[in-house]
């Protein structure tokens, strides 16, 4: 794809992103200010993510090893490469609570909708982990599942190598004994890189859903966390080496 036909497709992109979250908006507010509907609001969330993904052309081809059952919550983790990785994420199975940056809510619209449906942390504030930790213990107890990414942002300068993983998502799933699900979003840093000009390259995009990790009574926060980590690079560099071979 050369530049020309990236810039008109990134451009067209970014335009469906807005007018079709604009369209969505009003029925986001409802759900947000009617009592007892916020989980209606992050399932519209999930139905946006899948037919924003099929408006620009992208297929996502998913393998879902995890087969969750449906009603039980878990803590989905997910490498963190690119800006699409997030919207990506609305392809999980299930009523979901993501877990992001603050930062997040400094955004137009967004940044209310996300405050409101999901769980905003800024990782420098003593208070704010707190009251993360918290409203993420509610959320489990109510059924409801996270998404988390272990990394805490996009902090690698070597994908598909990820950064070491934070410790809260273990430390939930230890205290809890809810299982993790392993993500693994192989093509992103490719389709969106994180190289600050925002624009697409085509590629069909690819999320594996691995079997699900249940913390045992022989687990620690950082051999779960090894765990967890290798399923995932393992599964990175796997995907990396085909890419290549195309």
């Amino acid at each position: 794809m050369n530049s020309l036909v990236r810039r008109i497709y990134s451009g067209y992109a970014g335009l469906l992103f807005v007018l079709s979250f604009l369209l969505i908006f009003p029925f986001m507010l409802f759900c947000i200010w009617v009592p007892g509907c916020k989980k209606f609001g992050r399932k519209i969330n999930r139905y946006w993510a899948r037919v924003y993904f099929t408006l620009i052309f992208l297929p996502v081809k998913i393998e879902n090893h995890a087969k969750p059952k449906k009603g039980k919550p878990y803590i989905y983790l997910a490498n963190h490469f690119s800006y699409l990785d997030i919207p990506m994420m609305g392809f999980i199975p299930g009523d979901v609570q993501f877990v992001g940056k603050a930062s997040i809510r400094k955004a137009p619209l967004f940044g209310y909708y996300f405050k409101q449906l999901h769980i905003a942390v800024d990782r420098d504030r003593l208070k704010s982990r707190a009251e993360t930790l918290r409203r993420s213990n509610l959320a489990l107890d109510s059924g409801t599942g996270l998404v988390i990414f272990p990394e805490g942002g996009i902090y690698t300068k070597e994908p598909p190598q990820m950064v070491s993983f934070k410790n809260g998502a273990f430390k939930l799933s230890l205290s809890k004994q809810i299982p993790i699900i392993p993500v693994t979003l192989s093509y992103n840093h490719l389709i969106l890189p994180d190289d600050g000009k925002l624009l697409l390259h085509w590629l069909p995009a690819k999320m594996v859903l691995h079997e699900a990790i249940y913390p045992t009574d022989e687990d620690t926060e950082d051999t779960l966390k090894q765990r967890c980590f290798e399923v995932i690079q393992n599964q990175l560099d796997l995907d990396a080496k085909k890419n290549e071979n195309r």
